[in-house]
């Protein structure tokens, strides 16, 4: 059978997500789920923009107010880690069905060659039958 470029990227994208999937579920080692969850936490809470201007009262007041903001953002991003589980949960359920589904149509794919090319056997054996 022919290798096209079809196959390579079935192949290649099935070993991706399940290298992805053992990462992200932790089953290889408990230490990748805990480093999955916190960069998915690190990126959600890194993203903004920052700008400076010249301190005033008005400005400190703000500041010390964006502090306490700030900190109990933190709390609640404490409390909401022992609710992560749920959303890796979540990951490791939309991993797998996709990895589910490229399994399929790499199977299907080569069970319709192999098919074909059994197909193109037996035409191949009646026309050198009947020549």
């Amino acid at each position: 059978m022919e290798q096209t470029l079809y196959h390579i990227f079935l192949r290649t994208t099935a070993l991706t997500l399940s290298l992805v999937l053992l990462f992200v579920s932790g089953i290889v080692s408990p230490l990748t789920q805990e480093l999955s969850e916190n960069t998915r936490l690190y990126l959600a809470n890194s993203i903004g923009m920052q700008a400076a201007v010249s301190p005033t009262p008005i400005n400190t007041l703000s500041a010390e107010l964006e502090e306490k903001s700030r900190q109990l953002t933190e709390r609640e991003i404490a409390v909401s880690l022992k609710e992560a589980g749920s959303q890796t949960q979540m990951s490791t359920f939309i991993l797998s069905t996709a990895l589910f589904i490229v399994l399929v149509l790499l199977v299907l794919n080569y069970v319709l060659d192999y098919i074909r090319a059994k197909e193109r056997k037996v035409v191949t054996v009646q026309y050198e039958q009947t020549a």
